[in-house]
């Protein structure tokens, strides 16, 4: 079954011209547009149908994308949020993960990348492009993360390797000649270890500890 997708940007042409693209994608489906925010309530409440994603724009009138995140957040948490806007400096990009966007993309992004981008927010829950988690991992500050000695097996050190990268955990338990069960074991077993929630956690705990490359 395709994933159901609601873009919400307040320029038509470029909404309709999305739509058209992804419809072309096998495993997705635009089931509506929205204006802005409001407007996406609006439908919301009107009984429209809850999509799996949403793309949305930042720069929109009477609600833009970051009071909308993050009404999404609290009211439709399931909901996973991808960015897709022109601005992609520092404070935006931050602003929008932080507000609860599980991914960011400009908007000259090819088709191609594009689709690969919803793909691997279907199946691993969030998606960011190099030039993204750069800025992520240089502005994030160490809250949530434990800093007390914790013991870290040789296998989940490797592990830790590969969370900075944008491989998902299928192609990592590939590298590390292993089942995806057993790396979804390595994950689970970190975050409880090191007190985090998310694989971007451990990412950044990866990274300011010597483990990942940034």
């Amino acid at each position: 079954m395709k994933k159901t997708i609601v873009i919400v940007d307040d320029h038509l042409l470029i909404a309709k011209a999305l739509e058209g693209i992804i419809d072309n994608f096998q495993d997705f489906q635009v089931i509506y547009v929205a204006e802005n925010g409001q407007n996406l309530i609006d439908k919301f409440q009107s009984n429209h149908e809850i999509p799996d994603i949403i793309l949305m724009d930042i720069s929109m009138p009477i609600m833009d994308g970051f009071e909308s995140v993050l009404w999404l957040k609290k009211n439709h948490p399931d909901v996973k949020v991808m960015a897709l806007s022109m601005q992609g400096d520092d404070n935006s990009v931050i602003k929008m993960i932080k507000n609860g966007a599980k991914g960011y993309l400009l908007k000259n992004t090819h088709p191609r990348d594009l689709e690969t981008a919803l793909i691997k927010l279907k199946d691993d829950g969030f998606f960011y492009p190099e030039w993204a988690s750069k800025i992520i991992f240089s502005n994030i500050n160490n809250d949530g993360i434990n800093e007390k000695v914790v013991k870290i097996s040789e296998r989940e050190k490797e592990f830790l390797t590969y969370t900075a990268t944008e491989l998902s955990y299928k192609e990592i338990a590939e590298k590390m000649a292993c089942s995806p069960r057993t790396v979804e074991s390595y994950r689970d077993q970190l975050c409880e270890k090191l007190d985090l929630k998310s694989r971007v956690g451990l990412a950044v705990f990866a990274l300011k500890n010597g483990f990942a490359k940034s």
